[in-house]
């Protein structure tokens, strides 16, 4: 050893041989990975970082079958619906982008951006509008289509959203730029987003949002009330029993010290409610 040169120990030997091992004679993406993930037990990168990395790398791997939403997910809308259905729908999906179908869901004939029929709207001051002239070419992709293409041509084109196509030509589903990215990084949690492990979360002192989905049981033991479930399963159930009929988006209907706020429905059913507890207190509630 050179004197004056200070020595390497022998973990730092070990950490460059390898380094060189895989970066100047890489085998496989799984070494790459037991070298990035020994990098994150040595504290080079962070748990968050490593998530990424390995996302990156599994994208490559995956085809647009592995994350499309289902075409019997997909919300449409018909080119023939009225002004007043389309904003209906807007509204209560809260989406941003819609494929617009002809005669049936194989017949996507264009992509209404929600941002479009605004700006529409408030240019003619008056709702009125000519879905036609609002939409923008639809991107047709097949099932096997690999999401690191994908990506890149979304980046490439600027656009944010793919019809997936079966091998007969028919609509098999449809990907978005962030169901991609979310691959990568995680899912990308809205404001309204409940995990699927904690269908009641709580937002502050007396705000909670809950999927319509949990069971009365859970809701009782969860603030230690007293709901009947004799004659509805679901907080959801109950709910909609006391408005009396299938409310839209935002509607409310207060039961007892309890305020609840649709944020999620659809024609068939709500999906998320926001609670309000109206009083310092929460008190057990009766089944009327």
């Amino acid at each position: 050893m050179s004197e004056g040169r200070p020595s390497s120990s022998p973990s730092s030997q070990t950490w460059i041989q390898r380094l060189s091992k895989v970066f100047l004679e890489p085998k496989d993406q799984d070494q790459l990975i037991d070298l990035i993930r020994s990098a994150s037990e040595r504290h080079i990168l962070d748990a968050e970082a490593l998530s990424i990395v390995e996302g990156a790398l599994g994208v490559s791997q995956l085809q647009a079958r592995d994350i499309m939403i289902p075409r019997s997910q997909v919300v449409m809308i018909s080119r023939d619906a009225s002004p007043e259905e389309t904003l209906k729908l807007v509204t209560e999906t809260a989406h941003s982008r819609f494929p617009v179908i002809d005669d049936d869901r194989d017949d996507v004939i264009g992509i209404l951006l929600a941002k479009d029929l605004l700006s529409a709207v408030v240019s003619a001051g008056k709702f009125e509008f000519e879905l036609r002239e609002l939409l923008r070419p639809a991107v047709f992709i097949p099932e096997s289509k690999r999401l690191n293409v994908l990506l890149r041509e979304f980046r490439a084109r600027r656009n944010h959203m793919a019809i997936v196509v079966d091998e007969y030509g028919g609509v098999a589903g449809m990907v978005t730029i962030e169901n991609v990215l979310e691959q990568i990084v995680g899912e990308i949690e809205d404001e309204h987003d409940i995990d699927d492990d904690a269908p009641i979360l709580q937002r502050d002192d007396t705000t909670y949002m809950i999927k319509a989905l949990t069971p009365v049981d859970d809701f009782n033991e969860h603030f230690d009330i007293n709901w009947s479930d004799e004659d509805f399963d679901t907080v959801g159930g109950y709910v909609v029993n006391q408005f009396g009929h299938l409310p839209d988006r935002k509607e409310q209907v207060t039961i007892g010290r309890y305020q609840f706020t649709v944020l999620r429905a659809d024609n068939r059913r709500i999906h998320l409610l926001e609670m309000k507890i109206l009083a310092d207190t929460q008190q057990d509630l009766e089944s009327e």
